[in-house]
């Protein structure tokens, strides 16, 4: 992989670690401008190396998910380490995780209880198995690098835990629950959710 075909975006003002100065880099701005900066930087490249958190790794595959741009090489840097690996390693495609709004899901999704409610009341399905139904806590959805591509499991406030299901997709029929996406909530309680796996997956480089 040549440099000219690399570019390094860096996210929340941070800078870029050294095994990466000599790379073509962008800065990406705020929530308003921050599709323009990422749009820019992965038209030309093969592979963009992300600094930053989880949910601006799923910012960056939010983009080439809507500008279909998924045989772009993604490599996520955190912290000092692994920038090397990033600029070096191999990539291989793993499934994509989605919601209904077009949202990529790298980390972890949450169903919780909407305006500090003790539970929330509704249905939980992961592909044809019944994950809950009835009144839960917690419900966390994770990807997973294999086919069928996510699991989910229910959370007791006493941290107890069910197994997880596996499947291509969750999905929640509720009164009303909070959703968090990698660690950002969205703006208002919602009646209905689903998190599943895109015809297509990503190229994550390791």
């Amino acid at each position: 992989m040549t440099s000219a075909l690399t570019a390094v975006l860096l996210f929340g003002g941070r800078s870029a670690p050294r095994p990466l100065r000599d790379l073509p880099t962008v800065t990406v701005g705020t929530d308003t401008g921050a599709a323009a900066d990422i749009d820019a930087a992965t038209e030309s490249a093969r592979r963009v190396i992300v600094v930053g958190s989880q949910a601006d790794l799923a910012a960056v595959l939010t983009r080439l998910l809507k500008t279909e741009r998924l045989d772009v090489e993604v490599a996520h840097v955190r912290g000092r380490f692994g920038a090397g690996r990033a600029r070096r390693g191999a990539a291989q495609r793993i499934p994509l995780i989605r919601d209904e709004t077009g949202t990529v899901l790298v980390g972890q999704a949450r169903w919780l209880p909407a305006d500090d409610a003790e539970g929330f009341e509704g249905e939980g399905i992961v592909d044809d198995g019944v994950l809950f139904d009835g009144t839960v806590w917690e419900v966390h959805i994770e990807p997973i690098a294999a086919v069928p591509g996510l699991r989910a499991r229910v959370v007791a406030p006493k941290a107890e835990r069910t197994g997880w299901l596996v499947g291509r997709a969750a999905q929640l029929g509720t009164t009303g629950a909070s959703v968090v996406r990698d660690g950002v909530p969205m703006p208002r309680p919602v009646r209905r959710s689903t998190f599943y796996r895109h015809t297509q997956g990503w190229l994550r480089v390791r």
